[in-house]
């Protein structure tokens, strides 16, 4: 599962929510009410994530795809390997790359004894071919269970 942000604006198409309604979820409700339910095929609490490729859009594409979202968007998202039997993940899009930046955070799970239950990273878009692709202001953040 990935949240993308970015400082542009961009027009999303909000679901029918009722007035005052916002999503901002903690890592721990991201991780153990959305991705852990949706990979165990359990359902959802709303249907406030979209579904997407991410490898198949550039970022400036993606607020089009989302479900919700002002500056902040949510997606699930298959994780597409770099070679068939290995363990890389391809992070490619058409035109650049998210490269991971600093180091993968626990998510710990304090209603379930303080216990990890995920990990995020961080990873920033750079445009053009690696290793001389350009850095951007994309930012996001993956969630893995």
């Amino acid at each position: 599962m990935e949240k993308l942000k970015s400082a542009p604006e961009a027009d999303s198409e909000r679901p029918n929510l009722p007035p005052g309604f916002r999503f901002h979820p903690t890592d721990e409700e991201l991780v153990v009410h959305y991705l852990k339910k949706k990979a165990t095929s359990q359902p959802l609490p709303a249907a406030i994530i979209a579904d997407v490729d991410l490898n198949k859009y550039d970022p400036w594409e993606l607020p089009a795809k989302a479900n919700y979202g002002e500056q902040e968007w949510y997606f699930f998202s298959p994780r597409d390997r770099k070679y068939p039997n290995g363990a890389r993940p391809n992070r490619a899009t058409v035109s650049g790359y998210w490269k991971a930046t600093g180091t993968d955070k626990p998510v710990i799970a304090s209603l379930e004894g303080n216990r990890k239950v995920g990990v995020k990273k961080a990873l920033v878009f750079y445009h053009g071919k690696s290793p001389k692709g350009i850095k951007t202001n994309w930012i996001m953040h993956e969630y893995n269970a």
